[in-house]
């Protein structure tokens, strides 16, 4: 039986705050483990919110039914698809559709949100 190796991103995909509770953005950010780590913070309807803080690339991925935002707090995200890259620097965002290949990439420490469907899988259907 083939193990899977382990990942190189902390991704938690448990709701850490539920309705009418405080989150203080900063505090996480800062308190973040190094390397890549993703949280999911809230739930809004049929989509949660996630904060990453990040530093490196993310593999190519897709998400076959689910749209992705990210929002840039600090740093430097870049976003990259299939024959382009977006540079997203702080108060700065950029949605991925659906079935569209895209990796992340941060050459500096960077945080952002993230809001996506519920159901999706972080690290991609692909």
């Amino acid at each position: 039986m083939k193990q899977d190796a382990p990942s190189p991103y902390d991704i938690t995909s448990d709701v850490q705050f539920g309705f009418l509770k405080h989150i203080d953005v900063d505090h996480l950010v800062d308190n973040a483990p190094p390397g890549w780590s993703n949280r999911t913070l809230c739930e809004v309807n049929d989509c949660v919110v996630r904060l990453g803080v990040v530093h490196g690339e993310f593999h190519w991925h897709k998400h076959e039914k689910e749209d992705e935002f990210f929002y840039v707090v600090r740093g430097t995200l870049f976003v990259d698809i299939e024959g382009a890259t977006v540079e997203l620097k702080p108060n700065q965002g950029y949605t991925v559709p659906k079935g569209v290949l895209h990796r992340t990439r941060a050459p500096e420490p960077t945080a952002m949100l993230m809001i996506e469907g519920r159901g999706v899988t972080a690290v991609g259907d692909e």
